[in-house]
């Protein structure tokens, strides 16, 4: 029986571990933490009966993709919920806009520049099934759908700034900026558009949904769905080199490629391990956790109704703050996204007491404290939010590295989205999971299709590791329905 070793247990490591079990393959997957999921974990981090997404906390393309096409997470746990609205984009003096998922109910709050707003998004919203399957996957591919994907390319291909510009309404161009920051790179260079176009069209293709339980779910699911195929899960199992693995006939590491270069030893054709080695690690997350009687009382009301709210100004304060944490400074208005996942699902509050996410973006490897800044600028936006808080818990950029190894220096993402890792990350390469040592296989956010709890780095690493082991994955078993959501 062919045998793997699975090195993490992220969504990606799980995902590339339920594709191999899938195909007859003995899986073993290997945690240094004590709790599996890696970047979809959940915990209590601030009050008793408060459910707290420790990192990802929305999940826009995780609906309808190749792998949570292939398997039925939804008979092993997993369920779907959505806020009223996806996310909002507070603005001074009660101002704003807020992404429904309509398009045309989106569009209608910016008056007469609403039909640019529809232009941008109403085509590609049609298309978006076709567009995604291409995008989440390596760029080095032969397009199924050509001319849905040049144009999505066409807009994804331009900078940030330009398109917010020519939205032709301020609240549309800051509904815009707040979704393309989360490239967590700056808006004013070509394809800083590409991550904003493709979470902007999902959230009217698909919502941006939560995990109902938290995402803890999702890896509760994917370990559920693991144990039926015969694989496995050992937790406080730290792997620093190859050979400290039991033979095997195949091995994926949902790793950094520096960890996997270590890993690796020496192993690795030189001018690979050089591509690793050299793999560019972007902007931090600094996270604090609010316990929040009463939710948020933001001054723009369309906010209290939404998932997500980005909190960092017009487009040029986007622009500028994104800007200076890419160059290593600390901005004084840095872009903040507020998670209100309980909106979505209630039970992750205590009566009337909410749990709430807030992600500032700052400089990698940050050592200050910005727990006070971010609660300034919530309370700008939000006057009388400070009186609510009850509880109150921080993760610095050194607490979230120490946590996941991946995110090197608070680096959520695993890898700085520029324009050349956007297309060829990690190395450039046609089969990019390769790691050059026969049998090895990355599979982490730093392969394509990159972050996101969607399990695709996994589900492609694993497919590439099946082909080139002659073993045959049963694409025409196990199709199911997976649109068991909750609405």
């Amino acid at each position: 029986m062919t045998t793997a070793f699975i090195v993490g247990s992220g969504p990606n490591g799980l995902a590339a571990a339920v594709t191999l079990a899938s195909a007859g393959v003995d899986v073993t997957v290997l945690e240094s933490a004590d709790t599996p999921g890696g970047g979809t974990r959940s915990v209590e981090a601030t009050i008793p009966g408060l459910l707290h997404d420790e990192c990802s906390g929305f999940h826009p393309l995780a609906l309808e993709n190749a792998f949570s096409q292939h398997f039925d997470l939804a008979a092993h746990g997993l369920t779907w919920g959505w806020a009223p609205a996806e996310y909002a984009h507070p603005l001074d003096a009660g101002r704003g806009a807020v992404a429904y998922r309509s398009v045309a109910d989106t569009a209608a709050q910016f008056g007469d520049a609403g039909k640019r707003y529809s232009t941008v998004f109403a085509p590609l919203t049609a298309r978006f099934d076709r567009i995604s399957s291409e995008f989440l996957q390596p760029m080095a591919h032969f397009p199924s759908h050509p001319i849905a994907l040049a144009h999505f390319g066409a807009r994804a291909a331009l900078p940030a700034t330009w398109l917010g510009a020519a939205l032709g309404s301020p609240e549309a161009a800051a509904l815009w900026a707040g979704v393309a920051a989360h490239a967590f790179h700056p808006l004013s260079t070509p394809l800083s558009s590409s991550i904003g176009v493709a979470l902007g069209t999902a959230a009217h293709r698909y919502g941006w949904p939560v995990a109902v339980g938290g995402s803890a779910s999702i890896t509760g699911a994917m370990i559920s769905l693991l144990t039926s195929l015969a694989g496995r899960v050992e937790t406080g199992r730290t792997v620093t080199s190859l050979a400290e693995l039991p033979d095997a006939d195949l091995v994926l590491l949902d790793t950094s490629p520096q960890s996997a270069a270590r890993i690796l030893d020496g192993r690795q054709p030189p001018r690979i391990a050089r591509a690793y080695n050299r793999f560019r690690h972007g902007p931090a997350a600094y996270q604090v956790a609010f316990a929040v009687e009463g939710g948020i009382p933001w001054r723009y009301r369309p906010a209290r109704e939404s998932g997500t709210v980005h909190v960092g100004g017009g487009l040029g304060q986007v622009v500028e703050s994104e800007r200076a944490v890419w160059r290593g400074q600390m901005p004084s208005r840095p872009f903040i996204l507020v998670g209100q996942q309980y909106l979505a699902d209630p039970a992750r509050s205590a009566g009337d007491v909410h749990p709430i996410d807030a992600y500032a973006h700052v400089p990698a490897g940050y050592t200050g404290d910005a727990r006070d800044l971010i609660i300034n600028r919530i309370e700008h936006y939000a006057p009388g939010f400070r009186d609510r808080i009850r509880a109150v818990t921080v993760r610095d950029t050194a607490a979230i590295a120490s946590h996941n190894a991946n995110y090197v220096g608070g680096d959520i993402t695993t890898g700085a989205n520029t324009a050349r890792q956007l297309l060829l990350r990690p190395r450039a390469a046609v089969d990019p999971y390769a790691t050059g040592v026969p049998g090895v296989y990355l599979c982490s956010a730093a392969t394509p299709p990159g972050a996101g709890a969607h399990g695709l780095c996994g589900w492609h690493a694993a497919r590439s590791a099946l082909r080139s082991a002659n073993i045959p994955f049963p694409d025409s078993e196990t199709r199911h329905d997976t649109r068991l959501f909750r609405r």
